[in-house]
């Protein structure tokens, strides 16, 4: 029987080890570091490596004879961890170095959207704020501000006036209020539409799509406040019909996985587009990631009836195009539970009420920023769980979801309370 390992210690990476976890392949889902849902789950080990100890993950893998890594977070993915366990003859999922400077630099995203013809907004990249204000007084807002490098899903700012667009590029350029993430700054243009999530698995240029689904990045209900890391997640997403579902491909997947081949840097693991679909139903790139989502990844796997180890393995082999992946029809839908202050300043070690109850089939409670203190769980990060359930529409899921997050408590303990909202609004508009 194999071993896998996990690296990273949130809800991506619980949902990652209990779905690795159930295939008749796999023995032990090491986590490393993981949380204290990882802690709990049945035929997974947590193990105290930071993710970006690539040195010691490495040194772990070898010493247990893991068969197969799959990589969390984006960090690890940008400083070549999976370069580093192949020159080892490590099994590791994920992009090479060079490949993940699609999620690792805003600007390298852009400039290859613009040399392979992939629609996206209009930008330019700046390193200093005097050059990048006078660009914003020759145009007009709103402007979308984001930091070049990672700032884990919070270096993005809309902005709807001039003096808020200053403001942003003065926090990230010269406050580094994302250190070194923010050496320069892209200007986009605002695009309006609905936002989809688009998660491929990818081995050179075979492409397997898995499910839709759609994100809330926004941290208050109605789409409001600041960018978050996202609040919640559903699946399927019923705006990408079989027509846009084709154009995404076509227009936006193919070409990225040639596009990256044709330059020497062929991609393997998962790929996200995050898409906005404006009026015209032209799906246009927002951002790369170089790993599955969070939160998408939690009602995604909920719904994959397939054995997530033997998809991995189809990636590292180089033949997906033999795999046939199969999904509960039912829809899940996950809403994050997050700690007072986030996106910003909040309170850890805080204990967490509630979880001990028995979950119904349906639901699942993935761990996001938790660790175990002499059988207390406590709350070490902002998103701190996403409650997930499956249901036969999103409404019934969505009810599952929300009777669930009654029953658990924690000081300052907040969530969006409309996740979902514009799949419901699609339905009622439908049935009209």
């Amino acid at each position: 029987m194999a071993k896998a390992l996990v690296v990273g210690g949130g809800g991506r990476e619980h949902a990652l080890a209990w779905k690795l976890a159930q295939s008749d392949r796999i023995n032990t889902v090491f986590v490393a570091p993981g949380n204290a849902g990882t802690a709990h789950e049945n035929g997974v080990e947590n193990i105290a490596i930071a993710a970006n100890d690539v040195d010691q993950l490495c040194e772990f893998a070898q010493l247990e004879r893991v068969n197969l890594t799959v990589i969390g977070p984006e960090g690890p993915l940008v400083e070549g961890i999976v370069d580093r366990f192949t020159e080892k003859g490590l099994r590791c999922l994920g992009p090479s170095g060079k490949a993940a400077q699609l999620e690792g630099s805003k600007s390298f995203a852009k400039d290859f959207l613009q040399r392979h013809n992939i629609p996206t907004a209009e930008h330019q990249v700046f390193s200093k704020s005097t050059s990048a204000f006078a660009w914003l007084e020759s145009n007009e807002p709103p402007f979308v501000i984001k930091a070049d490098g990672l700032a884990a899903g919070k270096g993005v700012i809309i902005t709807h006036e001039l003096k808020e667009a200053k403001q942003a590029i003065t926090q990230i350029l010269e406050e580094q209020r994302f250190g070194a993430a923010g050496n320069q700054v892209v200007i986009e243009q605002f695009l309006s539409g609905e936002e989809v999530s688009y998660i491929c698995l990818v081995s050179g240029k075979e492409v397997l799509p898995l499910a839709t689904s759609q994100d809330h990045k926004a941290r208050d209900e109605g789409d409001q406040g600041p960018n978050t890391g996202g609040m919640g997640a559903y699946s399927p997403a019923p705006i990408v019909d079989t027509s846009l579902n084709q154009r995404i491909l076509k227009q936006v997947i193919e070409p990225t996985v040639n596009g990256l081949a044709s330059e020497g840097i062929p991609y393997t693991g998962f790929l996200y587009a995050g898409l906005m679909i404006g009026e015209d139903n032209v799906p246009r790139v927002l951002e790369f990631n170089c790993r599955l989502g969070d939160p998408e990844t939690q009602p995604i796997l909920m719904r994959l009836n397939s054995d997530l180890a033997i998809l991995c393995d189809a990636v590292l082999d180089g033949h997906i195009a033999d795999i046939d992946v199969t999904w509960d029809k039912r829809c899940s839908l996950g809403v994050v539970m997050a700690s007072a202050g986030y996106p910003d300043h909040y309170d850890i070690g805080l204990p967490i009420n509630g979880l001990d109850r028995p979950e119904a089939d349906t639901v699942k409670v993935f761990h996001a920023g938790t660790n175990d203190r002499d059988g207390q769980v406590l709350t070490s990060g902002g998103r701190v769980l996403c409650v997930t359930a499956l249901g036969s529409d999103i409404e019934s899921a969505r009810e599952s979801v929300y009777s669930t997050i009654k029953t658990i408590h924690w000081p300052g303990s907040f969530w969006r309370a409309d996740i979902g909202h514009r799949a419901l609004a699609r339905q009622k508009t439908e049935h009209k």
